[in-house]
This record gives C-alpha cells, sequence and structure tokens, in this order.
C-alpha cells in the first residue's frame, strides 16, 4: 500500500510505494508478447488518467498501442479529445480492447494489424488514417522488438536485420508516408529508452536502434523545424509490458525493475502525461528532444 501524505487540497503519494516492486510471480511468453497472459496486469491509467482537453479534434496514430506504453497513450489521447489508430502485430484480444477504451471517450478507434516493417503496410496505414479521419496530427512511433542474448554469436543475422526494421526503418517509412499530411502545429514523438544511455549488452540490436532513433528525431526536427512540425522522443526505463515476459528468462522477468533507483519498474501509465505534453500546443518549443522517464537511472 502506497503512502499517501494528504493536506488541504491534495494528495501526495510516495512514487516508490505507487506500484509493485520485486520479485513478481517468474512468467514467459512467446514474442511479441500479451496482456492477456501477464500474471501481474499492468497499469495503462485506464482508472486514473483524466483528460481536460489538450488534443480536442486531434487525429493520431499510435504503432504497438494494442498494450503497453501505446495502450497507455491511446487511452490518455482519447481522454484528451484524440481519435486513434491502433497499429499491432497480431494481439487482436489486446488490441480490441484498447479500442474499446477509445471509443468509451466518444472518439474514433481504427485497429490496423499488420507488420510495419513492410514500407507498403506503412503508407497504407497513413493513408486509411487521413481517409477515416480526415487528417493526421500526431504521429507516435512506439512499437520496437527485442529479444535478449548472453552472447554475440547467438544473434543471428536474422534477427540482427528484424530489429533494425521494425525498430527504426518502420519510423522512417512513416515519417514519409506521413510527411504530405502533417500540417504546422503537428507533432512526431518516437519511443527510444534508458538503453541508448546506458546500453545493456544483452539487448546490443535493441540499445543500437534506440541511439539511432534519438540522432533520426534530433535531425529530422531540424529538417522539419520550418514547416511547423515537432519531432521528440521519449525515452523510458524498465516498464512493465508484455514485451518484458516475452523477452527475457523467467528469473530476469521476476525481478524485472530491480535495479532502478527506485526498486521497481515503471507502469504505462507513468508515460502518458509525456507523451500528451509532447503531442499539445503546451510544447510548442519543445523539438528535438529527449524526456527520460527512468524511475531515476541515469541518462547523462
Amino acid at each position: 500500500m502506497a503512502t499517501e501524505i494528504k493536506g488541504k487540497n491534495t494528495v501526495i503519494v510516495n512514487p516508490v510505494e505507487q506500484y509493485p516492486q520485486p520479485e513478481f510471480l517468474e512468467q514467459e511468453q512467446e514474442l511479441p508478447g500479451s496482456e492477456q497472459k501477464m500474471t501481474a496486469k499492468p497499469d495503462h491509467g485506464e482508472n486514473t488518467y483524466k483528460g481536460s482537453g489538450k488534443l480536442k479534434g486531434r487525429k493520431a496514430i499510435i504503432t504497438g498501442a494494442d498494450s503497453g506504453i501505446g495502450k497507455a497513450v491511446a487511452i490518455a489521447y482519447a481522454r484528451e479529445g484524440a481519435d486513434v489508430l491502433i497499429s499491432y502485430l497480431n494481439e487482436e484480444e489486446d488490441a480490441k480492447e484498447a479500442a474499446a477504451y477509445v471509443e468509451k471517450e466518444g472518439r474514433k478507434a481504427i485497429l490496423f494489424p499488420g507488420d510495419i516493417s513492410d514500407e507498403a503496410h506503412c503508407k497504407e496505414m497513413v493513408e486509411r488514417a487521413v481517409r477515416e479521419f480526415g487528417g493526421l496530427d500526431i504521429l507516435v512511433n512506439n512499437a520496437a522488438f527485442q529479444v535478449a542474448h548472453e552472447s554475440l554469436q547467438d544473434i543471428s543475422g536474422e534477427e540482427w536485420d528484424k530489429t533494425i526494421r521494425v525498430n527504426v526503418t518502420a519510423m522512417f517509412y512513416l515519417c514519409k508516408a506521413a510527411e504530405p499530411y502533417l500540417q504546422p502545429g503537428s507533432a512526431v514523438i518516437n519511443t527510444t529508452s534508458v538503453n541508448a544511455y546506458t546500453p545493456k549488452p544483452t539487448l546490443i540490436p535493441y540499445t543500437l536502434t534506440k541511439a539511432a532513433i534519438q540522432n533520426f528525431t534530433a535531425t529530422l526536427a531540424q529538417l522539419w523545424g520550418e514547416k511547423g512540425i515537432r519531432v521528440n522522443c521519449v525515452a523510458p526505463g524498465p516498464i512493465w509490458t508484455p514485451l518484458i515476459p516475452a523477452s527475457f528468462s523467467a528469473e530476469e522477468t521476476a525481478k524485472f525493475g530491480a535495479q532502478t533507483p527506485m526498486k521497481r519498474p515503471g507502469q504505462p501509465a507513468e508515460l502518458a502525461a509525456v507523451y500528451v505534453l509532447l503531442a499539445s500546443q503546451e510544447a510548442s518549443y519543445m523539438s528535438g528532444a529527449t524526456v527520460p522517464v527512468t524511475g531515476g537511472m541515469p541518462t547523462i
């Protein structure tokens, strides 16, 4: 139970105690992972996030929006007034649940399954959003692929290529397809990672892509600056999502997040407000930036 400090007009919660700390029940899944199979369900802000119209009338694409960070962002965006295209690979049950939360807020949800490493799929995704929403204002490149290995010899060339295609090349495809439709005031938000700063040796292909995402973001922010299109990153620390039991051993999953100063993993709900800020007009002078949400893990 989290410790609460109650004042006259506010309640302050100790963030160390706000969510569960390891050890968790040991669990493993096949990639890409499903929320439905997790023994400890992530918090996406379903019962806590409250909108205030920051994104009223906006139209958004979010990749990996079926679960984890993407789902939390989809819920928050809908409660802030945005329509959302939910891009996902094949996690149908998770995606339908995410769409139901969007529609509950009176916003339009489009389910769009498929492989974002395919350029034609990315182009079709953007065109579908523009056609059904009447435009596109926000692109969140969030989906990612990772596999943990103890040795470089265990990483196949196929896996190396797939990690780069899903994590970086897909972002290029989507930004390229979206550019003709993005008007001044639009926002692109890319998910990098604390691993761009403190790379985990068992995730070499993944950490490489997360550093590349930061570089791409900074470069694109300069290229699109005069167009009034802002491009930023969010750098999460260890976040409790289906990708974790699908990527790591049961033993590693049980201790996930214990290495942070807060001694716990973050929850998807703890990132949603940052993605809202970066998409909103309140962040009008923020571009080319990376916002860390790491539980105290250093990014300097």
